[in-house]
């Protein structure tokens, strides 16, 4: 069974780094949830406040299952809030929900970038499915063939990155105006902008693995100088 070290020095940065961020998320999160807004508002509440705040009217909020499965979705203009965010009066939950409204804005408002992920989601659903296995085969067949996949894979690679200012726009935008809306005060803002920033971290983690495993299949195409056939 052939096992190339090189997989290691390029998989494992990434790894490491996607575990940090899902561990401080996830503690951040915790920690602020045991903290109450003194609105008292519920996550849904907030974001409906938010959307109000920012003029919008047509995008539904609803309950979904999951932790932390929080997302919008632009196609049916609908945000989809976990029990727990939807529900709770934490500033972890309230941090989320804004975050999420956070997209229905930049939806409603035509934010470029969000247009464009949304735009590439279809391409890259099926270029990194085939990318993957396009790899594999070329791994036993040919070079040319891991450049293909690796050409395939590029699109993910392209669509974790235009995620990161998608993301931090949100965030930018769940900050201000959770505080402008009167959903928190400003110490409060602070305090729920941690949950998002920490959160950021797991698509800057999902970003750099994606790139660093592109350099390595680029590698063993041999476009870095690698093995002849």
């Amino acid at each position: 069974m052939f096992f190339d070290p090189a997989y290691l020095v390029f998989a494992l940065p990434g790894l490491i780094l996607a575990l940090l961020a899902s561990f401080y998320t996830k503690s951040t999160f915790a920690r602020y949830s045991q903290v109450m807004s003194s609105s008292g508002m519920t996550g849904a509440e907030a974001a409906k406040r938010m959307l109000q705040t920012a003029g919008i009217y047509d995008v539904k909020i609803e309950s979904v299952n999951g932790f932390l499965s929080d997302h919008y979705d632009p196609s049916t203009k609908t945000l989809r809030l976990s029990g727990d965010v939807f529900s709770g009066k934490s500033l972890s939950s309230i941090g989320v929900a804004c975050h999420e409204a956070g997209h229905a804005v930049q939806h409603a408002k035509a934010y470029a970038f969000l247009s464009l992920r949304t735009a590439l989601v279809p391409a890259t659903n099926i270029c990194s499915t085939l990318s993957y296995f396009i790899i594999m085969l070329g791994f036993f067949m040919s070079k040319n063939l891991i450049l293909a996949g690796a050409l395939l894979f590029s699109v993910a690679v392209l669509f974790s990155i235009i995620t990161l200012p998608v993301e931090w726009n949100a965030s930018s935008r769940a900050k201000e105006m959770m505080f402008s809306a009167g959903i928190v005060r400003q110490d409060e803002a602070a305090m729920a902008g941690a949950v998002l920033n920490a959160a950021f971290l797991t698509y800057v983690a999902a970003a750099v693995s994606a790139l660093l495993m592109l350099l390595y299949y680029l590698l063993r195409a041999g476009v870095f100088g690698g093995r002849d056939e």
